[in-house]
């Protein structure tokens, strides 16, 4: 029974799910029919024996499934599902797990106008600017007055003289976020408030990053934004040595995501962090640590800080292929 019964039948089952089912739902179905009687009688005695103990089978009994369970059942689907698509459910998962620290623009990266500047720096800021929207501080970051949308401001490029107080009346209210924020609650924040950027700030109100709703998009179905000049993220690859060079300021959870990498997750968010908290002391350079099967060379530390770093990974475990880092990518929010 348990070989040519049960086992044997459900391998085959499993192997040719429809090439099984179909020719066999044409028996099944006269089988239904026939002992429809007995399958009646049956059910009867037993719903009555519940009912006696205090069970009533009529009622509708709910099955809920966990995070956990279904993210086991999207990595379980295999080919029935593309691997794009099985990548944004399991994001899509993560996001009640990860906050908008783990996600913003840090403040040290962040483009902002400096309306203490003059009329020189403030044209100069305007001309060079990379992005759209700009938040606006005097003299010190954690002073934000307001946002600026630039394109407001390039009829003040065509005067012959502007000073900070034109700039102010170009100005939105600025939108903050509390630290620590659930990113699916601050997408579903942002939706109720239409906006699309907003300040991180700690509990003491000072400025830790930036978060817009472009970040949090690309946290769902991956980078699709332009990147900025002098971001090195979008070419993260290991060499053909299984080498790469990379900023101390770089984010863990982007490491794991793109080079397949297991940095811990539950201290520092970036990599100069997390060389800090191994040392306990400010680093030098060509001073080097092990994380698992990858060494972390400091190259450069300036204001102590790890400016640069390079990635080794050991011999052993060779370099990364483009199928394990697409498997890297379905795994980065379980990372």
């Amino acid at each position: 029974l348990i070989i040519f019964a049960e086992i044997t039948p459900k391998v085959i089952g499993a192997t040719w799910p429809e090439r099984i089912a179909l020719p066999a739902a044409y028996p099944l179905r006269v089988l239904m029919t026939l002992f429809a009687p007995a399958v009646w009688a049956v059910n009867l005695v037993v719903g009555r024996m519940l009912r006696a103990v205090g069970i009533d089978p009529a009622k509708p009994q709910q099955t809920r499934l966990s995070l956990e369970e279904m993210r086991t059942i999207v990595l379980e689907t295999g080919h029935f599902i593309p691997q794009k698509h099985r990548s944004i459910l399991l994001n899509l998962f993560d996001l009640e797990q990860i906050s908008v620290d783990d996600v913003m623009i840090p403040r040290n990266k962040i483009e902002a106008l400096d309306l203490a500047t003059g009329e020189a720096g403030l044209r100069e800021q305007l001309a060079t600017c990379y992005h759209n929207k700009l938040p606006v501080f005097e003299g010190e970051i954690n002073r934000v007055i307001g946002i600026l949308h630039v394109r407001r401001a390039l009829g003040l490029l065509q005067r012959e003289d502007f000073d900070a107080g034109d700039v102010r009346e170009l100005l939105v209210e600025p939108y903050f976020v509390p630290s620590g924020t659930p990113v699916f609650r601050q997408l579903q924040f942002f939706q109720e408030n239409k906006q699309r950027l907003g300040l991180v700030v700690d509990e003491y109100g000072e400025v830790q990053g930036l978060i817009t709703l472009e970040d949090i998009i690309e946290e769902i179905i991956g980078e699709f934004t332009t990147s900025a000049p002098g971001g090195s993220e979008s070419g993260l690859r290991w060499d053909e040595s299984g080498e790469i060079l990379v900023d101390g300021s770089i984010s863990l959870r982007e490491l794991n995501r793109r080079l397949g990498t297991s940095f811990p997750l539950d201290g520092p968010r970036t990599l100069n962090g997390l060389i800090l908290e191994a040392l306990q002391d400010l680093p030098e350079s060509s001073v080097g640590l092990r994380f698992g099967p990858v060494v972390v060379e400091i190259l450069q530390v300036e204001d102590r800080l790890v400016r640069s770093a390079l990635l080794r990974l050991l011999p052993e475990h060779g370099v990364a292929s483009p199928e394990s880092r697409d498997q890297a990518d379905d795994m980065a929010a379980s990372a």
